[in-house]
């Protein structure tokens, strides 16, 4: 297995095959660019500069792309691909290669002129860089680049009457400087640079009924939005071109840059990463601040290459697919300007950090790397939103609005992610961290989980844990649609209860650790072994219930959907419960988890149940196929992929939860931890599909294949890297 990607030929044959792969780069404060492999936006947010004004929200679209043409003589070649209204450009017929080494580079060639372009983002700065090498042919030529602007937030679209912009034109003796300000916003600065070449003003061009608005690139379509049920089309701001004179059988190189300012400062916080401190053998932080020195665009882009390879080469690992998950990790961890510490995005291209999916993610991506010190920071910055207990669930995408707390589970995972971080780290300065910093929040979030809190989440006579009621989505299972609650979970969900044994397990250590009586937290968790043991064991069906409930109006209503559901308990004023025991993978965290409440002969179960209804080599279905309510893919309009989100849907980052529960059941067996290898190997192959480097949200319940939902997703790739160390390299 190599580092670099590289995609030839045969795997664009068409257009619409070239519209598979993409690829994904990142600034480490929220912003991003991506593409296609053979050049075209295939969605709303492609772009070679998605800026984040205020780490990591508040993500606006700045620089489309550039589109280049190789002008000989009187002929016109177009490089560019992009999909339109009723036809496509098809430059990818002159593209030779892509190759993703870090950043991505294509390859084109006409006539004999060889032309490479190179694409890349200044780390901690809102500057995209395009990189070109050019080698000429026997005959005089031109390249000519046309950049296309925008100042959109990145998730819609714009009409052509909304691009409205100021543009100051600053021509030199070579190359020259643009000042683009965006008539809706007087306070934002797009500045654009070439090295070399003359601008063209494309005003000039003559123009019919017949012919192009050349100041516009009008009616773009995005395929994978379309694929979606998106039918909206784009347009961008096309001013001017860039005309690059090549000689007969020169080499020459020149740049593009690309940035956004706006009045006060866009980034701020420490973490930049730039490379490894050896004293203290992990990657050094340092304040993001604004850099007075000049730099060129290859400087940039082998500075971001060179930080990568760096990341890579830090893990304890030679192995090419933890170094390629180590790669994929790094985009996720970012600023967030409101604390001044790192945070953890959820997903690209469109999420931000979420309170579940950062303590689920945080061990591969920061503890299997080494990134201890952003460990550190991402822990923290989360303590600082406890409010009333909770953790929160997702962080808007506006500056200006508050975060969400409608989870049950993220403060959970909380005490999983400061336990894993400690078993990491091991030295007294972490604990004394941990007690400082973390230990009160941990305090907290138990007093409100056993006295109860918002959304009815408390602990029940039972010890066991519940929570939410009608419209409420608290679970990971929180598809929405109006009044529609697609998979609702009210009551006692199994792994919440597993995460809530774990909890007091953890602060039982914890506080013996720190010199106080953690008796209370072993006693109640001793209760709750017993009520778990109890209640969520399924003999019929040899795993366990994935939720019980308080038997209501709506259950009532619902109760002919869930034939298979048992109804317990009807004692004169006792209120029944209702077992729901669809086979979903929620249960597989009662054996994965560091503290777990079964014995071993049941926990084997569960793993051969999961095994045999849900497991597929990209995920395990939210719901077994067996299922009469399973839905086997996820595609089309909205209402549809929600309906089929939790109900068949794979998950790729439930293999991870599921590749330890199988070791472990297995008692790290040389064939187990085989087995395993090739179950995280299976990912290896699909990094080389989609986002390129990436792992998907996603995926049908139906041969799982083709990425969906978000391309790369935090969990997903984190999930992966620390099954794959903690539970394969390490034991072999």
């Amino acid at each position: 297995m190599s580092i670099r990607y590289t995609v030839g030929r045969s795997e664009f044959r068409t257009f619409e095959e070239g519209l598979e792969k993409e690829w994904l780069l990142t600034n480490g404060i929220g912003g991003f660019a991506g593409q296609t492999v053979i050049g075209a936006n295939n969605r709303i947010f492609s772009g070679y500069l998605i800026a984040s004004l205020h780490p990591p929200v508040d993500r606006m679209l700045v620089l489309a792309k550039t589109q280049e043409a190789v002008c000989i003589g009187d002929k016109e070649y177009d490089l560019a691909a992009q999909s339109y209204i009723g036809m496509n450009r098809e430059g990818q017929k002159y593209l030779n290669r892509f190759e993703l080494d870090v950043v991505p580079t294509y390859t084109y060639e006409v006539e004999g002129i060889r032309i490479k372009k190179s694409v890349a983002l200044e780390y901690g700065k809102n500057k995209a860089v395009i990189c070109y090498e050019i080698w000429g042919g026997r005959k005089e030529s031109s390249v000519n680049i046309t950049p296309c602007f925008n100042y959109r937030p990145f998730g819609e679209v714009v009409e052509k009457s909304q691009l409205k912009f100021k543009t100051e034109l600053l021509e030199e003796a070579k190359g020259g400087s643009l000042i683009l300000t965006p008539e809706d916003y007087p306070d934002i600065r797009i500045e654009f640079m070439s090295s070399e070449g003359k601008y063209f003003d494309r005003s000039l061009k003559p123009v019919s009924m017949a012919t192009p608005n050349y100041l516009v690139e009008e009616n773009e379509v995005y395929k994978m939005d379309v694929r979606t049920g998106f039918l909206g089309v784009d347009h961008h701001y096309t001013p001017y071109e860039i005309h690059v004179p090549v000689n007969r059988g020169e080499y020459k190189t020149f740049y593009l840059t690309c940035n956004v300012n706006a009045k006060g400062p866009i980034a701020t916080g420490n973490g930049n990463n730039q490379g490894i401190d050896i004293a203290n053998g992990e990657p050094k932080t340092s304040k993001v601040t604004e850099n007075t020195n000049f730099k060129d665009g290859f400087t940039i882009l082998r500075e971001y290459k060179r930080r990568i390879y760096q990341l890579m080469d830090h893990i304890p690992y030679k192995d090419m697919l933890a170094k390629r998950l180590a790669w994929a990790a790094d985009a996720f961890i970012v600023e967030r300007e409101s604390t001044g510490l790192k945070t953890i995005m959820a997903g690209y291209p469109w999420f931000t950090d979420w309170g579940r999916d950062t303590m689920i993610a945080l061990q591969g991506l920061t503890l299997c790397t080494g990134r201890l010190g952003d460990a550190r920071d991402i822990l923290e910055s989360f303590s600082r939103y406890v409010k009333d207990g909770m953790i929160p669930n997702v962080f808007p995408g506006s500056a200006e609005e508050e975060p969400m707390y409608n989870t049950i589970d993220a403060s959970l995972w909380y005490f999983y992610s400061v336990y894993k971080f400690l078993q990491y780290a091991d030295t007294e300065n972490d604990y004394q961290f941990v007690k400082d910093k973390i230990y009160p929040s941990l305090k907290e979030i138990m007093v409100a989980y056993e006295k109860g809190t918002h959304y009815g989440i408390g602990m029940d006579e039972d010890y066991l844990i519940q929570g939410g009621s009608n419209l409420d989505q608290l679970t990971w299972m929180d598809v929405r649609v109006g009044d529609w609650v697609v998979t609702p979970r009210h009551g006692k969900a199994v792994e919440i209860n597993a995460l809530w044994y774990n909890a007091l397990r953890i602060m039982h250590w914890l506080s013996e650790y720190y010199g106080e009586d953690g008796s209370y937290y072993l006693d109640l968790a001793t209760k709750v072994k017993e009520s778990f043991q109890n209640k969520f064991w399924n003999e019929e069906k040899g795993c366990l219930y994935d939720v019980i409930s308080k038997e209501s109006n709506e259950t009532k209503e619902t109760k002919e959907t869930k034939e298979t559901n048992e109804t317990k308990g009807s004692g004169d004023g006792e209120q029944n419960e209702v077992y729901d025991d669809r086979i979903r993978p929620n249960q597989i965290f009662a054996v994965s988890l560091p503290f777990t409440m079964l014995d071993r002969e049941k926990e084997k179960n569960i793993v051969e149940v999961v095994r045999e209804q849900l497991y597929t080599p990209y995920g395990l279905r939210s719901l077994s196929y067996e299922d009469k309510e399973y839905k086997p893919y996820y595609i089309g309009k909205l209402i549809n992929r929600d309906g089929a989100y939790h109900m068949g849907t794979t998950w790729a980052y439930l293999s991870g939860a599921f590749i330890t529960a199988f070791c472990k059941v297995n008692d790290y067996s040389h064939d187990a931890v085989m087995q395993a290898k090739e179950m995280c190997e299976y990912f290896g192959d699909h990094m080389e599909d989609g986002c390129l480097n990436g792992i998907a949200e996603i995926f049908d319940g139906e041969f799982a294949c083709t990425s969906r939902g978000c391309y790369s997703q935090a969990w997903s790739v984190g999930e992966i890297l620390r099954a794959y160390t903690e539970d394969v390299l390490q034991h072999l």
